[in-house]
């Protein structure tokens, strides 16, 4: 159980995101969050491999935080994309990109990718999970109801699938947490490892 294993450590969350708030709060992990900002811009090599920009990503705020901390710290990160027809959609930056991102995914597959960093004793370990998802085909009307509950706005891919994003989801194959940004098993896999 994690927070037996993490018990008595200092746990640091390198992120500001509810949605990890949430989750390792659910599975009882005491934390101090101290979000990192760092560049996230996407280039136009990063969408030839979507794994390697979301570790990059992860990996930078994981040092960024690590390195104003004591090594005794866990400090955990994370970044998470979606990815369909060869292109990485993080986070949209405006409403345009909103519509452009849910036409693009409506009535297809595409992949997450969620990277997690956890750096212990100068030891820092990167590992991704991947899960496909499957959308219906959203009307005009949808994604105009969609964009007005602001849920979009913060989200890779700009959707939620905890919240009202939800309503678009056929099929989901893989973890439903790292849709969620923050694939709690996989956590789990490397703070065994590291510890």
């Amino acid at each position: 159980m994690l927070h037996n294993i993490l018990q008595n450590k200092k746990v640091i969350l390198a992120s500001a995101s509810p949605r990890r708030k949430d989750l390792l709060n659910l599975v009882g992990v005491k934390f101090l969050q101290i979000p990192a900002d760092v560049d996230e811009t996407i280039l136009s090599s990063d969408h030839s491999n979507p794994r390697r920009y979301a570790k990059k990503i992860a990996l930078k705020k994981c040092e960024l935080i690590a390195g104003n901390n004591d090594i005794e710290c866990i400090v955990i990160s994370a970044d998470t994309i979606v990815y369909q027809n060869k292109k990485i959609l993080g986070k949209p930056k405006n409403f345009d990109e909103i519509n452009e991102y849910l036409t693009l995914l409506s009535g297809k597959s595409h992949i997450v990718y969620t990277a997690i960093a956890v750096s212990y004793k100068n030891n820092i370990i990167v590992d991704v999970a991947k899960t496909y998802v499957t959308f219906k085909h959203l009307e005009i009307d949808e994604i105009r109801q969609y964009i007005e509950t602001k849920e979009p706005i913060d989200k890779a891919g700009a959707y939620g699938i905890q919240g009202y994003g939800s309503q678009f989801i056929e099929k989901i194959n893989g973890c439903y947490f790292n849709v969620m940004g923050f694939p709690v098993n996989l956590f789990l896999q490397i703070i065994q490892k590291i510890l």
